[in-house]
């Protein structure tokens, strides 16, 4: 879709659509709530704050874009794709090669422009080279091969597409649902091991908005359960969600033991926040802009971006969370915090630079540390219920 249009097209439509919230002279006047469409079209509720806070963002957003320009007229348009460093940068590697990689993590954690996003994150997550790698016709053969089956994937696909983002001027209407339903019926086909679990609908969702086409957010869902996030997070125990959930927790203690310690105290598992937050990629919790934004980092430098975003969340709500007095207050300011999280930048400044250093191997040695005990657990769970199942 990009690639026929000029550079001049594609600022002018970027221009367009990061367009400015205006309230109505009486909802400025007073506190009340308005309503109005965010850039993806999702219905968005808030008071005069929130909206002149996202103006604020927008602001930042366009200005973020010109950046974007000015490195594409000067490196060319596909700059970014010169940045692969290795762990060990060897004495070959061209210094420019390591500015532009420096340049471009930094410019990616400031917001990646809206119309640039299907492009970056096409090339940068690895979605075209695995694309690359198939027949051209391979996602119109496969959805053609499966059009009329039927599975238990293929009939909890149907029971959630008028539940996924209801309301929406596009997804919740037939054509959306066909899209979504190719997607995700496509996917449960080309890997049996997952095939579909809830949560998937929402990303697979978003990832239509974003991409635009059918077959690009297809390769993208791809490479995200196949590449960037743990392995085994959406199959039908769910074990990896369960691991990244024992190993939150345990970051959640060394980050912020004061808070984890009276958490504990109030008998609050994590499980009942992060269980979405982990599945459905925050794109149920955060206003999409914000998701989007989690997501532009999330596809250049992997799955520890999650727990950067939940550690945040915990933090940026301590001093409040410390008072609460029952597991349900705990959750309501979560929420609360989370759906009003309008700015990215205030969520991903904690997230990078108050949450701590962490590495994806560090990440992986605690993955592997709780995985017994997942595995453990999960057995045993197996194991009563089918006993139970024996005594009917």
């Amino acid at each position: 879709m990009y690639g026929t249009q000029s550079k001049k097209d594609l600022a002018f439509e970027y221009q367009s659509q990061v367009h400015i919230l205006r309230p109505s002279i009486h909802a400025r006047r007073a506190n009340i709530t308005v309503k109005f469409q965010d850039l993806y079209g999702f219905s968005v509720e808030g008071n005069v704050d929130d909206v002149n806070v996202l103006n604020e963002v927008r602001e930042k957003v366009r200005e973020q874009g010109k950046v974007w320009w000015a490195l594409e007229a000067s490196k060319g348009a596909n700059w970014y794709l010169q940045t692969q460093v290795t762990s060990t940068l060897k004495t070959s590697l061209k210094l420019s090669t390591l500015v532009n990689a420096i340049t471009l993590k930094k410019l990616i954690r400031k917001g990646i422009p809206p119309v640039l996003r299907p492009k970056v994150w096409f090339s940068l997550s690895g979605a075209a080279k695995k694309k690359s790698t198939v027949p051209e016709s391979y996602y119109q053969d496969l959805i053609m091969a499966v059009e009329d089956k039927v599975t238990p994937a293929t009939k909890q696909i149907d029971h959630d597409l008028p539940r996924t983002f209801p309301g929406h001027p596009w997804l919740d209407t037939p054509e959306g649902h066909a899209a979504l339903r190719r997607v995700l019926v496509a996917y449960s086909f080309r890997d049996s091991d997952v095939g579909y679990c809830q949560g998937l609908n929402y990303v697979a969702a978003l990832l239509l908005l974003v991409m635009k086409t059918e077959e690009d957010a297809f390769w993208m869902l791809a490479v995200l359960l196949e590449n960037v996030l743990v392995s085994d997070c959406y199959t039908n125990n769910l074990s990896g969600c369960h691991v990244e959930q024992r190993v939150f927790k345990d970051l959640l203690t060394k980050k912020c033991p004061r808070l984890a310690a009276h958490l504990d105290a109030l008998e609050f598992d994590v499980s009942l926040v992060c269980t979405e937050w982990f599945l459905c990629l925050f794109s149920k919790s955060l206003p999409s802009e914000t998701t989007l934004r989690v997501w532009d980092v999330l596809f250049y430098e992997g799955a520890k971006v999650l727990f950067h975003v939940a550690l945040a969340i915990f933090k940026m709500n301590e001093e409040e969370l410390l008072v609460a007095h029952h597991v349900g207050d705990v959750i309501s300011i979560i929420q609360r915090s989370t759906h009003h999280l309008f700015d990215p930048d205030d969520l991903l400044t904690v997230a990078f630079d108050k949450v701590g250093f962490m590495t994806t191997t560090t990440i992986s040695k605690q993955r592997k540390k709780q995985e017994p005990a997942v595995m453990a657990e999960l057995d045993q769970r197996s194991r009563r219920l089918n006993s139970v199942n024996e005594k009917r």
